[in-house]
């Protein structure tokens, strides 16, 4: 079940599909994340992360597409592989696959999307991102908002809305479908 939070944030974590394919977690459910591994920015933005936050997952070359979405399911703690303690990592639970994957050539092109930082330095591993850049890029993706939920709860609010989101869906119906 989704723990609503007052302050979820939303990021981009970013993987190498040749050594961390974003289906593994999708297969498993949950999975204890350590792709920031030893890199300083990457831990310094993890430790930044909490519990109910939405993540976006990138796929970096040769993909270069957001794949889906996870929710972090526990605040960030040393790697327990880490014999020196330098590393962290933070565990994630599959949410949604995203319905049309959104290449970084799109994104790129998108002009509410300019001021991404992640756009500006495709080599962060860990990147945090608005609530209106992650509202465009899943409506990049086909997700949509249900009508009236945006008009009547507040974009910010449909999105941390727990009943909404208490059987692990999304509150926005994917695009086209019934």
């Amino acid at each position: 079940m989704t723990t609503p939070t007052a302050t979820r944030h939303y990021w981009i974590f970013t993987v190498d599909p040749h050594h961390y394919h974003w289906d593994t977690l999708f297969v498993k459910g949950k999975e204890m994340w350590h792709g920031a591994g030893s890199k300083p920015d990457a831990v310094r933005a993890l430790k930044q992360v909490r519990k109910g936050d939405r993540v976006l997952c990138y796929h970096s070359a040769p993909e270069r597409s957001f794949y889906s979405i996870a929710e972090v399911s526990r605040d960030p703690y040393p790697d327990p592989h880490d014999s020196e303690g330098k590393n962290l990592v933070a565990d994630l639970r599959a949410f949604e696959k995203l319905p049309r994957q959104v290449t970084l050539a799109e994104l790129r092109s998108n002009k509410a999307l300019r001021k991404v930082k992640f756009l500006k330095n495709v080599r962060l591993i860990v990147s945090p991102i608005s609530d209106a850049e992650y509202l465009e890029i899943l409506k990049m993706a086909g997700i949509v908002a249900t009508p009236g939920i945006g008009e009547s709860l507040g974009a910010h609010t449909a999105l941390n809305h727990g009943s909404l989101l208490a059987c692990g869906g999304s509150p926005y119906p994917l695009a086209g479908t019934g």
